[in-house]
């Protein structure tokens, strides 16, 4: 698989997680931030997060189908936010229920890799 799918393939997930933050913040989140993802403080910030997640999939989805040479930039900040989480859950991880925790960390330190990857291949 070339890396502009991947980058693709990334940017897609995130719009799809971004609008199910926005959309339904509690019912996302609350395998990997437990009970709290109920709490009206903790939707705020999920929302933030879903919005965030949703603007650089799109960012990157249309600078990938464009070709404009934006789709390094873009690819490479959703992996730079990818990589914050992952470091954030890894700071925060013995107070995350599990399994969620190593979902949590996984996934977007496994998209951070991949995303930094496919910008640096980007043309």
């Amino acid at each position: 698989m070339d890396q502009r799918a991947i980058a693709r393939m990334l940017a897609m997930g995130r719009i799809a997680a971004g609008f199910g933050l926005l959309v339904t913040p509690t019912r996302l989140a609350r395998h990997w931030g437990g009970p709290v993802a109920a709490e009206p403080g903790a939707k705020l910030f999920l929302r933030a997060l879903g919005g965030r997640d949703l603007l650089l999939g799109l960012g990157s989805l249309r600078a990938l189908s464009e070709g404009d040479g934006s789709a390094e930039g873009w690819v490479r900040a959703s992996a730079l936010a990818d990589a914050t989480d992952a470091a954030a859950a890894t700071v925060a991880f013995r107070h995350l229920p599990s399994p969620g925790r190593w979902v949590t960390v996984v996934l977007a330190g496994t998209a951070a890799g991949l995303g930094l990857h496919a910008a640096d291949k980007l043309d």
